[in-house]
């Protein structure tokens, strides 16, 4: 699956080793078929080389981190307001 199979209004594959920003980006392209806009295809493009370069999974790690990090602040917190 490619942004050609996008283009043209064909579905996602399941199990097609690409990561979640990039087949989001694709599946966005085609819902949009045969409209799909510049900015759509853009997008698709930019998830595609993010998933070559590492910087989806890079800032997926950081999201994750993130999230991580919130909830046990807010574990800290609750343990602090225990009596």
């Amino acid at each position: 699956m490619g942004l050609d199979d996008a283009l043209a209004g064909r579905g996602l594959r399941s199990a097609t080793g690409l990561d979640l920003m990039t087949s989001t980006a694709l599946r966005a392209v085609t819902r949009a078929h045969p409209h799909a806009t510049e900015d759509l295809i853009a997008a698709a493009e930019a998830a595609f080389a993010g998933q070559l370069d590492g910087s989806n999974a890079a800032a997926e790690r950081a999201e994750q981190q993130r999230h991580i990090a919130e909830i046990k602040a807010r574990q800290q917190a609750a343990r602090r307001e225990r009596p």
